[in-house]
């Protein structure tokens, strides 16, 4: 089944920009709002502006309408780093910690979208860690695999 309804991010920082596939497909697109120490999922269009929220990141208009997991088929996660068993290394603020934590969250695949230098052999993980499904960058496309609990 192919994604219609993708969570993705605007790049801030150094993030890798995704204007390429915001522009080029015809999917339903969801951006972040920081509220308190979550996110809030809202539908997002290319044409819609978007407002200066924390951290300076731009968001989609608070009054525009919310995701839940039961709408979403892929979730589209930025990093710092990501190693080659899923780990990511993120800004530190544990917004998508606390997202992936949730089961209902949790059942929707996850890429990670970094630049390929950023993709490591291994990170340090914490017990709350929750590997990525897979992870993109400029030069590929990489699926992790599970290695089943022993």
């Amino acid at each position: 089944m192919a994604a219609r309804t993708i969570l993705a991010y605007h790049s801030h920082r150094q993030e890798p920009t995704l204007d390429y596939l915001f522009t080029h497909t015809h999917k339903q697109w969801g951006l972040p709002r920081s509220v308190g120490k979550e996110l809030l999922w809202h539908r997002w269009q290319p044409s819609a502006p978007l407002v200066t929220g924390k951290y300076s990141i731009l968001e989609p208009d608070p009054e525009s309408p919310v995701l839940t997991p039961d709408l979403v088929d892929l979730i589209l996660v930025p990093a710092v780093a990501i190693d080659a068993r899923g780990y990511r290394l993120g800004y530190g603020g544990g917004y998508y910690d606390r997202l992936r934590s949730d089961p209902r969250w949790r059942k929707i695949p996850t890429i990670g979208i970094i630049f390929d230098f950023s993709y490591v052999e291994t990170l340090p993980t914490d017990v709350w860690d929750l590997p990525l499904d897979a992870v993109c960058t400029e030069l590929g496309f990489h699926i992790l695999v599970r290695q089943p609990n022993v």
